[in-house]
This record gives C-alpha cells, structure tokens and sequence, in this order.
C-alpha cells in the first residue's frame, strides 16, 4: 500500500453509479481511516471525500448516435485516466457501472498487474451469459446487485460475490401509502393507477400511447380512477404533455408529475410500468404491477434470431421470485386492451394483493444486506496480503 492508507480510484459514470461510488467511498474509510480516493465521480462522490479528476456527467451518454458523437472524446479521456491512474499507483481500482466505459479500462489496469473490480454485473443473467468469461478477463472480482449472477460467473471461473441492492437498503419494508399519498395531495380513499412508461424518450414514444389508452379503459371501470404519472425530467414531461387526450368526458382523471416515480409508486393501488429497473423499485414499493415492453420489431426479430436473450421472464420480481408473480406483457401481447385487462385483474382481486405482499417482502429482505458495507468488504479483501499471496500462487506457472 503506498503511503500510510490505501488508495483506490474508482470511477462513476451516471448519477445512480456516484451514488454507489458515495456509498463505497464512506464504508471503505470506515475500514481505512487513511485512505485516499480519486478518479471520476459526481457531487455525492466528491461529498464522500473523493478527489474527482472528472465529473461523472462526463460519461454520461445515452444512445448510439450520441455515443458514436462521443466517442473520440470518451476514448480521449480513457486514454488519458489509464496514464494518470498507473501514475497515482492505486492499491484498487474500482469501475461502478458504465461497462463500455469501465470494462475496457479495467482490463487495460488488470494487465499492468493493478487490482482491479467491476461494481455492478452487468445483465449476464438475460443477454449473453458468455460475456462473464469475457469480464472476468478485466477484473480481479465482479460485485453483483442479485443473487443469481454469481453461479453464472462461477460457471465460468470468475470471482463475483452478491453484495446486496442499495435500493433495497433505502426503501423501507413498510412503505408509508398515507404518507405518500398525503405528499402528492390526493385523496386517501381515491382509487389510484401510477403509469410510468419509461424515463426515456424512446420508450415514452414507443409505450406511452398504450400505456395511456390501456389508463383510459381502466378509469372506465373503477369509479373515481386518479392516473398518476411520473415524468423524470423536463424533457420526458414534454413527450408525455404531447400524448395526452384532449379534456373531455371520455378522458380519466390524470395528473403529470415531476420525479417522485419512488412516491408516486408507494400511493398507488396498482403500476403500469415499462419492464426495466423501475420494476424492482415498484417491488419495493409493495404494489401490484404490471410490466409492459416493445421494442422494434426488427431488433426483436434479431435478438430472438441470434439466441441473445437467455430468460423467459423479463421483469426483476419475476427473474427473482423464479415464476411470474407480476404480469408481463411484451411485443404484440403490449396493447391498450391486454395491459387494462391485466390492470383491472388488480383491482378486482384484494385478496390477490393481499397475498403478494409477503412474496415481495421476503425478497426485499435477500436484497437487503447493507450493499455498502459488503461491497467494501469485499474490496478490502482483495487488499488483504493473505489474499494477495494466495492470487500470486494461483497464477504461477
């Protein structure tokens, strides 16, 4: 270890991943009270007491065309972070999230002999699981949100330890539905369907129609409906704004709101959702969904073509609970009709609800373990001269 701490660089490439990075940053100076921390990361990252060489927005791009417009500049500023990481001479480095950032700069660091970890698996569950070999090429180990991605890297002889969501450590297992509807300013008794059909553009252009369509068929069938629906940014607003009925007698009763997706979630009595992370969210929240997704057909008729996606189920609940616990409707099956229908299954069956909850209970309690604290462990680890002795062994000739 250089100095009298260890130093670990880590590097951030979204507001969820300087979150984590925070996260990480607090637990290992609890354990290296010396340590130093640098690299790229946002303002709870710098809050945490990282040096920030860059601002994690740097890398925040979405989209293949924005990505192809980034892209000398991103591989500029991974040139220059692998130069000024090898000259700072970490103990650690620590890539969190961003993979097509990270992965690349990972296993340049791993094959000039520096420790090097991945903070969150990218999805091997559902797309390619033979990516796993590929990324335990990059990194010493793969620190992984969900209990079923480290049997499929085990599989392929890579070091992954499950450290818990800290999504799950944030939400609460009693979520307070008086309290958030009390917050958005809607009636205790009401009736209340939260619609989120995606946070970005893309998807509000590809589901919100159907989403809101399968909103108007529902409030013609419960009394007094409240549609809630959640805009993450100005721009989402904007789209959303522009599929909105005409005001008229046929139209539900609907409200658009600006972010609190996480609250508008624990008022509802049931969510109309995109499939995506959003659904583990709503699990923690406790509230009956149902997921719907469409991509293009073309990009489906490829993915399924080529064997790419390795699941039958879609949803996080599902995937977790190993059986469908949360409808889900995909591709031709995403209509106005089969997402109100699957909707008003909700809210005809109290006793249906009633019953989930224990099911959504007891896997948010295999997701709570203090991610955090069990990510830095198992960082520190890795640092541990035991450990170290034992990786020098394993690799000799």
């Amino acid at each position: 270890m250089t100095g009298g701490g260890p130093r670990f660089a880590l590097v951030a490439g979204e507001a969820s991943g300087d979150l984590l990075g925070a996260g990480l940053v607090e637990r290992l100076r609890e354990r290296h009270p010396d340590a130093e921390f640098a690299g790229v990361g946002g303002d709870a990252m710098r809050a945490a007491g990282m040096e920030t060489w860059h601002d994690a927005g740097e890398l925040a791009v979405m989209g293949l065309s924005e990505v192809l417009v980034h892209l000398p500049r991103l591989l500029r500023l991974r040139r220059g972070l692998l130069r000024r990481i090898l000259d700072w001479k970490p103990d650690a480095f620590i890539g969190i999230d961003a993979p097509d950032f990270n992965l690349g700069l990972e296993r340049r660091l791993k094959a000039r002999g520096l420790c090097t970890v991945h903070y969150v698996s990218p999805s091997v569950w559902a797309w390619r699981q033979g990516r796993a070999s590929k990324i335990g090429r990059s990194v010493d180990r793969v620190l992984c949100l969900f209990p079923m991605e480290p049997p499929i890297y085990a599989r392929h002889g890579v070091d992954a330890r499950f450290v818990g969501h800290p999504m799950a450590d944030a939400m609460p297992l009693n979520p307070d539905r008086r309290g958030a509807r009390a917050a958005l300013g809607v009636d205790q008794d009401a009736p209340i369907l939260a619609v989120l059909p995606g946070s970005r553009l893309g998807e509000i252009e590809r589901l919100g129609p159907a989403f809101l369509q399968a909103a108007a068929l529902v409030a013609e069938r419960v009394p007094g409906l409240e549609v809630l629906v959640p805009a993450a940014n100005a721009a989402c607003r904007e789209a959303l704004e522009r599929l909105l009925p005409a005001p008229g007698a046929t139209a539900p009763q609907l409200r658009l709101l600006d972010g609190s997706a996480r609250t508008t979630m624990v008022a509802s009595d049931v969510v109309l959702l995109a499939s995506g992370t959003a659904t583990l969210e709503a699990m923690l929240a406790k509230r009956p969904m149902v997921v719907g997704y469409r991509i293009s057909p073309t990009t489906h008729a490829i993915v399924k073509g080529l064997g790419l996606l390795k699941v039958d189920r879609y949803a996080l609940p599902n995937v977790l609970a190993g059986e469908t616990i949360a409808p889900e409707l995909m591709q031709d099956d995403c209509t106005p009709l089969k997402l109100a229908d699957a909707v008003l299954a909700w809210f005809s069956d109290p006793p249906a609800v009633e019953a989930l909850e224990p099911r959504y209970r007891a896997l948010h309690m295999e997701l709570r373990r203090d991610a955090s604290r069990e990510a830095a462990a198992a960082v520190s680890e890795l640092l541990d001269p035991r450990h170290l002795a034992a990786a020098a062994g394993d690799a000799a000739p």
